[in-house]
């Protein structure tokens, strides 16, 4: 329940219209896209360990979407990526630790 409520949250704040007029160049000419996989691996990142999560996620002055799976779970293998693209889309407002529950259960006994 509490996951589908971030989730929604989440989703309300990647609503916002679209600019309008053409899109911006890159440096080479080419025409700029939205986000690539580069935004995608500045705003998420992988907790490493107890301090790791307190200094990242817990002192963060951003907000920030814990995402808590398994490499064993199906259902967390379709959620993370969708999770990750709309962090992407945020641009930086809001960040995404992921931890591995096999790696730190104590992290997820701790925040259920």
């Amino acid at each position: 329940m509490a996951q589908r409520l971030a989730l929604r949250r989440l989703l309300a704040l990647g609503r916002r219209p679209l600019p309008l007029g053409p899109r911006p160049l890159a440096p080479q000419g080419l025409p700029g896209r939205a986000f690539g996989s580069s935004a995608i691996r500045g705003s998420a990142f992988n907790v490493q360990d107890g301090g790791d999560f307190q200094e990242r996620v817990v002192n963060s002055p951003k907000p920030v979407v814990v995402d808590f799976h398994a490499q064993w779970c199906g259902p967390c293998k379709i959620l993370g990526p969708r999770l990750e693209k709309m962090v992407a889309k945020q641009e930086g407002k809001v960040v995404m630790a992921k931890v591995d529950i096999d790696d730190h259960t104590d992290l997820a006994i701790e925040y259920e």
